[in-house]
């Protein structure tokens, strides 16, 4: 009777509490399923989708050092996986499925009905905390309550932090080969477009890379993180939220990197590693946030009051906002961040959703969206929670009166221009001034290949505040 791991958003061997646990229980098989209807309902980008794959030909290959065959099976809504699993068990005799949590409502929703479907067998299902420091329900107000807002709940990780550490698992000894051989791991998926080369030397695949990157940013970059994170044009963030969001990194892996830089301390000491930790927590709170408030998973707002909000129908407007064609650089070098490497700086998403969803008054959703089909660390709740924060929609929300200039932000974050002119080399021959707002007529601009601006930001500011007031 063996053991089957159910892989999913957790590729990796180190650290992953769910493998550990089934290899201590007996011989055990790995399984991923491959979903491409539900990837597609969920809006996964290809360039995600690609990623994932790449992974999961690593992990197939770091299973196999440790006597481990992994299995690839079709569901492709997950409506399908009970049925599935069901028959795997049977066809293998597995006593007990071992999976790592998740936590949106479908993925809720779906590991309900594999456990009771198991159960009609008598085949165990057993779930694990792995993508997170501290389980749902463990971090809450003293009514008993899920906090609403992130720096109430972030004294209390704390206090947890202080208390005792989450720990990462060691990593299984090698089992006994077993008599089944690994199946192949698809190169690409039907329906999901293969992104070009230069994606994959963006984002390298396994394990090794992703804690190769993990050292470089800890050892080189973490130490000014606090001062250079809100600086597009320099490398100082981790660029890690794709490891994280496929689970190739553990946030125990991440936390216990970031002690190791600051000796031990998580909210002393270093301000670079500071910042860095309460980043991880910020992941943290917003999927603590998808178990105690399972609305925002389908697509509702946090704060039920702002689904009042008159959201506009501008298609040309949102259009030029996809494409990066607003007039403003800013918005349109991050845009086009986004479009050609799947990932876009942080300050830089909190600036492109306000503009959306403040400036031209478009529901937040259409956003979230957007996002979702391009991003290649494109997760549900930390987009979700980002967007719904930018548009004072949701949980922590910035204060709806609080508009981000995008010229302001562009002079403060780039005052040199370099990120826009990177990205927008239309606008290289601008001087540091003018590049932060080219649209300002003059003969200058009339004979620049770039779009005005779709707005006027003094009028579309008084716009959102008069809606935004409106809800009382």
């Amino acid at each position: 009777m063996s053991q089957l791991i159910w892989f999913r958003t957790d590729l990796r061997v180190r650290d992953n509490t769910a493998l550990h646990a089934a290899m201590q229980a007996g011989p055990t098989i790995a399984l991923y399923l491959l979903s491409p209807g539900q990837w597609r309902v969920h809006q996964d980008a290809p360039g995600k989708i690609h990623f994932w794959l790449r992974n999961l030909a690593c992990l197939r290959d770091e299973l196999a050092r440790l006597g481990v065959p992994l299995l690839i099976r079709s569901a492709s809504h997950w409506e399908q996986a009970p049925q599935v699993l069901a028959e795997l068990c049977r066809e293998l005799r597995v006593r007990q499925v071992q999976v790592n949590e998740e936590y949106g409502v479908s993925e809720s929703r779906r590991d309900r009905a594999v456990a009771a479907c198991l159960a009609e067998q008598d085949t165990g299902f057993r779930s694990h905390v792995d993508q997170l420091l501290f389980p749902p329900g463990s971090i809450l107000t003293r009514s008993g309550g899920y906090f609403q807002v992130y720096s109430q709940f972030r004294k209390v990780c704390y206090q947890r932090l202080h208390a005792a550490l989450p720990i990462p698992v060691a990593l299984p000894k090698p089992q006994m080969p077993l008599a089944l051989s690994s199946d192949p791991v698809p190169v690409s998926m039907p329906g999901f477009a293969t992104p070009n080369p230069e994606l994959q030397v963006l984002w390298p695949a396994g394990e090794q890379a992703a804690l190769e990157r993990l050292t470089r940013f800890t050892d080189e970059r973490m130490d000014d993180y606090e001062r250079d994170r809100d600086l597009p044009a320099h490398s100082g963030t981790s660029q890690l939220s794709p490891y994280l969001t496929a689970g190739v990194l553990s946030p125990r892996q991440c936390l216990h990197a970031a002690l190791r830089n600051n000796q031990g301390e998580f909210d002393s000491g270093n301000p670079g590693a500071i910042s860095w930790i309460n980043e991880l927590l910020w992941r943290e709170f917003y999927k603590h946030i998808l178990v105690g408030f399972p609305q925002v998973s389908m697509h509702r707002a946090f704060r039920p009051q702002t689904e009042a909000l008159p959201w506009r129908h501008a298609p040309d407007e949102l259009r030029a906002w996809q494409q990066g064609r607003t007039g403003f650089p800013l918005i349109d070098a991050a845009m086009r961040q986004l479009l050609a490497t799947g990932w876009m700086h942080n300050r830089l998403r909190m600036v492109v959703a306000m503009f959306l969803t403040k400036n031209l008054l478009i529901d937040w959703r259409e956003g979230e969206r957007f996002f979702m089909q391009h991003l290649i660390d494109g997760d549900l709740a930390a987009n979700n929670g980002g967007w719904q924060w930018s548009a004072s929609t949701g949980t922590d929300a910035v204060p709806w009166f609080r508009l981000f200039n995008p010229a302001t932000q562009s002079q403060r974050f780039d005052p040199d221009g370099r990120f826009i002119r990177h990205w927008l080399p239309e606008l290289a021959h601008l001087d540091n001034r003018s590049i932060h707002q080219p649209g300002i007529k003059n003969d200058l601009f009339n004979n620049i290949d770039y779009p005005a601006p779709v707005v006027d930001l003094a009028a579309s500011r008084q716009r959102a505040l008069d809606a935004f007031r409106q809800l009382g």
